[in-house]
């Protein structure tokens, strides 16, 4: 069994949300990070970044979503969730991954830093005007890799879709709206899914009072 260390409404969910798709049993540990337990000995010894999702596996501790998604449905949903290593749509698959870790999510972090996240002294107000014009940049190009497809690598539902698929949801709920007709039907069909609603009913349940 899978343990998985995160705390609800952040990348955590995506973690829980490959779980729940692939119906894995896995232990949901709550790290409060508004208590600083990420910074205890005990988690840093897990992960040395402090940082969350972090996924205890039989090989050891594991941590960011983007990887940890990617290696469990490749190691437990080859051919249903994953396109087979050195396809097409497995180039399709690790140049959208890319592109969303790198271009389309920074901006929505770089908010949430110069918001709250970073020490008072280290914001930048006009950050927010910046990352806006970023996200928006980005979500041109996010447009045109999803193109009239189903999802990001064709007809099969992956891991890059949980990614897209959260980020959409973080974005929405920082107040973007999403303009483009099949970008917004995409969100809707993969934020509907079963298992994404379980994993974050998961996660919410365990929200420290």
């Amino acid at each position: 069994m899978y343990t998985l260390y995160g705390f609800p409404r952040t990348r955590s969910v995506r973690v829980a949300w490959a779980l729940e798709e692939l119906g894995l049993p896995y232990e949901y540990t709550c790290v409060n990070l508004k208590a600083g337990e990420h910074r205890t000995e005990g988690f840093v010894a897990l992960n040395p970044a402090g940082k969350i999702p972090t996924l205890q596996t039989e090989f050891g501790s594991m941590s960011e979503s983007a990887a940890i998604v990617t290696w469990l449905l490749d190691k437990h949903g080859q051919q249903e969730f994953m396109p087979v290593l050195g396809s097409g749509e497995r180039l399709l698959y690790e140049q959208a991954m890319a592109f969303l870790i790198t271009e389309l999510e920074p901006p929505l972090w770089n908010m949430v830093k110069h918001d709250f996240a970073l020490p008072e002294s280290h914001r930048i107000a006009q950050m927010q005007e910046v990352a806006k014009y970023e996200f928006n940049t980005a979500m041109t190009t996010f447009s045109a890799l999803l193109a009239n497809n189903d999802y990001l690598t064709g007809p099969l539902f992956t891991g890059v879709d949980i990614v897209a698929g959260h980020i959409l949801s973080w974005a929405k709920g920082s107040g973007f709206e999403l303009t483009d007709d099949n970008v917004r039907a995409y969100a809707d069909k993969v934020l509907s899914r079963p298992a994404y609603r379980a994993a974050w009913k998961n996660e919410v349940a365990h929200l420290p009072t």
